[in-house]
């Protein structure tokens, strides 16, 4: 990094006398953000919705404990007793249709609650290891599973039966049963003839033999797994069919790393995942024919577009494709609640296409309901991934299904008829709905959607079949709502974007107001004048609108300066209404505002919240369009707010790391500066879930890689370059880091620099760590972009 003038040490020496001084330091915002106050997380309520139940830590704790306040007693907040939680109904326990009696496990004992009276039965303990308990058709009857197989228990009588027979390995044969050679033939002739003993003993042998077989049962059928491996194995609530899904795993290298800190003294390794391009592991479904004893494999060869090729492989030209059924994973069936009808959830192993599928139970043949195609990736909210998630079921006619789709550019929620295959949008519209369920009188959804700004998300309740949506809240930001069981109260934890979270509560009307339950802001916090950025937009080079957030320094402070914030995890939404998980960069940019520059923080090409095209954007060519859209961010600056445009700097972590990078390396002429944390430098080297979906496989489509992977790119670096990374990061490995610094090494770089973290993983966790790093970006746009 070069030398600090004199001019800028003259600034620096002003600041610290009190012109331009901030309120804030770095020091200050890394520190244990327990200093910022006390907020209530995971808001939840008790099975009888008299108390709403959160985490939180007035006592200032090493860790939150659990709290709760009462409705009518909504001034008072009390902790959670030990005895009390202890009693609590866990989330995952299996309700009725009428939702009013439970099942779960606790202490190898299968637990009947009913939810009125809070009456507690044990049903059964049953001395091993026992899972998912689960309310059948005939509700005195429970199945659950054990050892790898289903079990019926009925209620009333207390008699338990087993419904499965399957086990781990390969059914073992008897000697009898292999085939001998020729060799091995003429030896036990010889034998027989030579040994009369041996052979009596064998002539008696065979003759018990084959009267045992004369007179044995039958017996019973049992399915073996051989190499394979069983999970989410359930039974339909007709008790006809179970349904289980086979899993055939690839073996895949992992990589190493080496954690230098160890307490043990000695450099211990790591073992963390496997890059991009891993073999698939198989996910097939079974389904079991209890009455007929038979297992049969679900075929999914005949699924519409199975043998499809993504449009990429046009850019191979000289590359033989071959026409071949792709690799799928077809999720646990879920049936109707009278168990005649079963839906499954198909992805392919490449995520370019979803099906929804009737799986009909007496063929096992699959009837495709819904089709969604992307030649990108098949994602969104609510639509979730090859291992399920997403928003599925049954509406209570046990006729249709309902589900999201970003068919139509955004995610929605439809519903499908299966007797006769029609589809209808509920909800519609350039905006995104999250966690729709069906209210207890199954007359309505509950629903959030950011229907009114992409960076607001409100609670609306609307008819079962569509209509118009009733919006509940009405506070401007986020409204994260937790309905109590009655559906008489919403719980609501709200923030905005200069207020962190808190808690309220309203009845459940639109009308009604929201009274605030909790307030933990400290004091040190308050004292200072937090910031509302600005939502704004400007237009990209190819015509998109694209969301910010802009920090503006008063006129007198204002020192001409930018500096443009990157956030991290590439499908991500930082321009909003509400207190963002980015806290620190927040309290970050409210110090550099302070300083006098302009900040900038971009919803760039490839952020979640607004649709399908915005996600995909980035396809094939990270560190593309959301590259360019930085720039243009920087020429709106300087077009709109007054920044000198040789004076604008970036940072940010993770993908925001990334796009650092090639920040610096492929725009120098736009970026004089950067800070790139914790950031992929190859993709080639980062995970195989994350990556697949968006460059495909290495392999594969080796230009996509090629030209989204900075490393590529590092001798255009002209400015200044700080690179930090923690050297236990399991995500994003430091290795990306090292080759980096070796292929700036090699290009004879002088203007850059690295920190490295020795205790910490991809999330720093140490204040010490927070505030060094932070220091050393300050440094860095202190040093480069104030002369």
């Amino acid at each position: 990094m070069r030398k600090i003038t004199s001019v800028v040490f003259i600034f620096f020496f002003l600041f610290s006398i009190g012109f331009a001084q901030s309120e804030l330091s770095v020091e200050k915002i890394m520190k244990d953000p327990k200093w910022i106050g006390n907020f209530p997380s995971n808001v939840r309520w008790d099975e009888q919705g008299k108390h709403i139940l959160f985490n939180y830590n007035p006592e200032g704790n090493p860790s939150d404990s659990l709290y709760k306040i009462a409705v009518g007693k909504v001034g008072q907040i009390e902790k959670v007793t030990l005895e009390e939680q202890r009693s609590f109904i866990p989330s995952f326990a299996n309700s009725n249709l009428a939702q009013t009696k439970k099942v779960f496990v606790r202490n190898g004992e299968i637990i009947l609650y009913e939810v009125s009276s809070g009456k507690k039965t044990s049903l059964l303990n049953w001395g091993d290891r026992i899972g998912t308990p689960r309310f059948l058709a005939n509700e005195n009857r429970i199945s659950f599973e054990s050892s790898g197989n289903l079990y019926v228990l009925d209620i009333q009588s207390g008699k338990i039966n087993r419904v499965t027979n399957i086990n781990s390995g390969n059914k073992r044969i008897s000697r009898e049963g292999f085939k001998i050679d020729d060799r091995e033939t003429s030896l036990r002739k010889e034998n027989l003839e030579l040994l009369q003993v041996v052979k009596e003993r064998e002539e008696k042998r065979e003759s018990s033999r084959a009267y045992r077989e004369a007179t044995a049962e039958a017996e019973p059928f049992a399915y073996y797994l051989g190499e394979k491996s069983a999970s989410s194995l359930q039974l339909s609530p007709d008790e006809k069919f179970a349904t289980f899904n086979l899993i055939t795993r690839a073996e895949n290298k992992r990589t190493v790393v080496p954690d230098y800190t160890h307490v043990s003294g000695y450099t211990t390794d790591i073992n963390t995942r496997s890059k991009v391009g891993d073999a698939d592991t198989k996910v097939e479904l079974a389904l079991y024919d209890i009455e007929n004893e038979k297992v049969t494999l679900i075929d999914v060869s005949k699924l519409p577009g199975i043998q499809d090729l993504p449009d990429y492989t046009k850019d191979y030209p000289e590359k033989t494709w071959e026409a071949k059924d792709r690799n799928v994973t077809i999720s646990s069936p879920i049936f109707s609640n009278d168990g005649s009808l079963a839906i499954v959830n198909i992805r392919s192993s490449d995520n370019k296409d979803r099906w929804i599928a009737q799986l009909d139970l007496n063929t096992a043949q699959l009837k495709v309901l819904d089709r969604q195609r992307d030649e990108a990736w098949v994602a969104g909210p609510g639509v979730g991934s090859a291992y399920g998630g997403g928003t599925l079921g049954w509406l209570p006619d046990n006729k249709h299904i309902y589900f999201q789709s970003e068919e139509s550019g955004y995610s929605h929620l439809y519903l499908l008829d299966v007797t006769t295959g029609s589809k209808k949008a509920l909800t519609s519209g350039k905006y995104e709905v999250f966690s729709p369920f069906i209210s207890k009188d199954q007359k309505s959804w509950y629903l959030t959607t950011s229907e009114v700004h992409p960076g607001e998300r409100h609670f609306y309740k609307m008819p079962l079949m569509g209509g118009k949506m009733e919006k509940l809240t009405s506070m401007t930001g986020n409204n994260d709502v937790s309905l109590s069981p009655d559906e008489k109260h919403i719980a609501i934890l709200y923030s905005y974007s200069n207020k962190p979270w808190e808690l309220f509560l309203k009845p459940n009307n639109a009308k009604a107001e929201s009274k605030q339950l909790t307030s933990g802001q400290s004091e040190e916090f308050k004292a200072y004048n937090w910031k509302d950025p600005e939502l704004v937009n400007f237009t990209a080079q190819d015509g998109a609108s694209v969301p910010a957030r802009l920090y503006k320094p008063s006129p007198e402070k204002n020192n001409g300066a930018a500096v443009i914030f990157v956030h991290g995890a590439g499908y991500l939404q930082n321009v909003h209404k509400w207190w963002s998980s980015y806290f620190r960069e927040y309290m970050f940019h409210n110090l550099l505002t302070d300083l006098g520059y302009t900040v900038l923080d971009i919803d760039y090409r490839g952020s979640a919240g607004y649709g399908r095209d915005w996600r995909t954007g980035i396809y094939r060519h990270m560190g593309g369009k959301d590259l360019s859209d930085h720039v243009d961010g920087a020429k709106y600056l300087a077009a709109q707010h007054g920044v000198d445009p040789k004076r604008v700097g970036l940072y940010g972590g993770s993908y925001g790391g990334f796009i650092t990078l090639m920040a610096l390396f492929n725009e120098s002429e736009t970026f004089k500066s950067g800070a790139a944390l914790r950031s992929v430098t190859d993709w080639a080297h980062y995970n195989h879930g994350y990556t697949s979906n968006i460059l495909n496989e290495p392999f594969n489509d080796p230009i996509a890689y090629k030209r989204s992977s900075p490393i590529y790119f590092a001798e255009g670096l002209k400015g200044n370059l700080l690179i930090a990374h923690g050297m236990i990061d399991t995500n994003v490995h430091f290795q990306d880091v090292v080759r980096l610094a070796q292929r700036l090494i090699e290009l004879e770089k002088d203007n850059w620099e690295m920190a490295v973290y020795p205790v910490e993983d991809h999330g720093f966790v140490e204040p010490s760590s927070w505030t060094d790093e932070y220091k050393r970006i300050l440094k860095l746009f202190n040093s480069t972009l104030l002369d």
